[in-house]
């Protein structure tokens, strides 16, 4: 997908494609609708995966699901699926996107996947490192001489729908994707290769999932995300009543 902006306010990573668009892709959405620029880094290409025919269609795909969100920006890095391990040259990879388009908000995987690819939990901790090494100063060598970057904030995304406690230890809240909880499925669905008709099921789990985050703060349908900080408001009000 071409850039279409210079810059951005937030960017969105995953280890394969489709992995941003059911963690968080409803409030993907919503950011853009409020006027936010919205970028995603897709690690790997998610080849060679059962279903697909290769590489190309499942980019299409890819392209089509961030054309059903609205977001800006999108970029597959050339790091192995399945072999994906935290290195320093993945690191590196990464933290070239976050000092190119300088966003303040990046929002990442924040937890192991049991029974699913391991890949995502090295996505953990490469998105953790990245964000390190872009406000890095003395090292702009080894990023093709991009300035440092200062993330002002980092966010965690969940893929766990039957965990009792997924993101456990962390600052919780839930963003409200009431009015993007289509758009979100949409995005999904552009994945064809990966969810034939055969696993209609898993856009049923994923609106339930997006209702009982929801229903748990009050809204029709909502995205669970944590920060590793605690989170702190200056107007109580606004905050508790939206």
């Amino acid at each position: 997908m071409p850039n279409a902006v210079d810059q951005l306010d937030v960017i969105a990573v995953g280890a394969h494609p489709d992995d941003v668009e059911i963690g968080v892709g409803g409030t993907l959405a919503a950011l853009v609708r409020q006027g936010y620029r919205v970028g995603i880094v897709d690690l790997t290409d998610g080849e060679p995966t059962p279903g697909s025919p290769g590489p190309d269609v499942r980019l299409a795909e890819a392209a089509a699901a961030a054309r059903a969100l609205g977001v800006q920006y999108r970029r597959t890095l050339d790091l192995p699926n399945r072999r994906l391990f935290d290195t320093f040259e993945a690191r590196v990879a990464l933290a070239k996107e976050f000092r190119r388009f300088r966003p303040r908000l990046v929002i990442g995987l924040g937890e192991k996947t049991p029974l699913a690819s391991p890949d995502h939990w090295q996505t953990v901790q490469i998105v953790d490192a990245a964000v390190f090494y872009a406000r890095l100063t003395k090292w702009d060598e080894q990023f093709d001489d991009l300035p440092p970057h200062v993330i002002s904030a980092q966010l965690y995304y969940t893929l766990l729908a039957t965990s009792p406690a997924p993101l456990a230890g962390l600052a919780h809240f839930v963003s409200d994707i009431s009015e993007t909880l289509d758009a979100k499925l949409a995005s999904v669905r552009c994945y064809a290769t990966q969810f034939p008709p055969a696993k209609e099921h898993v856009f049923t789990r994923i609106r339930a999932m997006a209702e009982q985050h929801g229903v748990a703060a009050g809204f029709a349908a909502g995205e669970l995300l944590a920060s590793p900080r605690i989170l702190g408001t200056r107007d109580v009000m606004q905050s508790v009543f939206g």
